[in-house]
């Protein structure tokens, strides 16, 4: 496939919106104390997949990281006061991961911002995914 130079500009303009919001989101968490990192690890906890156990494997599977990187990304979360561990009730093996009242009133604020964020950007970044989509898409998704 052929890539025209109309292509080229679609995806770079959504690159360029993504990127806008990801610098917006990494501000913001930075301006909250905390690593975007840590950021997005309690934004996965919080909306974990129904279904979904929030442990390690999971979070680390949510994050794109690998393991021993997320134990050491909770170990920093629980000594903030951020989440917390503790037994799976049905098997006390597993351990799983909260968010303590202090992490959900961080991520409450985060997520108010990020919202207002998407409300005036939003349409922006569904501009320049749209016209990449009707360029890429055959017409009978659209």
């Amino acid at each position: 496939m052929t890539l025209s130079l109309s292509d080229y500009r679609q995806l770079a303009a959504f690159r360029h919106q993504l990127r806008l919001f990801l610098h917006f989101s990494e501000s913001q968490a930075r301006e909250h104390g905390l690593e975007p990192q840590q950021h997005q690890a309690l934004l996965a906890l919080k909306g974990m997949p129904e279904g979904r156990r929030p442990t390690i494997g999971d979070l680390a599977e949510r994050l794109l990281l690998r393991h021993h990187t997320t134990v050491e990304l909770v170990n920093r979360l629980e000594s903030a006061g951020l989440v917390r561990r503790r037994p799976g009730t049905e098997d006390r093996r597993e351990i799983l991961l909260h968010l303590t009242a202090k992490g959900s009133r961080k991520l409450a604020s985060l997520s108010v911002a990020h919202q207002e964020e998407l409300r005036i950007k939003g349409p922006e970044l569904a501009l320049a995914l749209g016209g990449f989509l009707r360029q890429s898409a055959p017409p009978e998704v659209l």
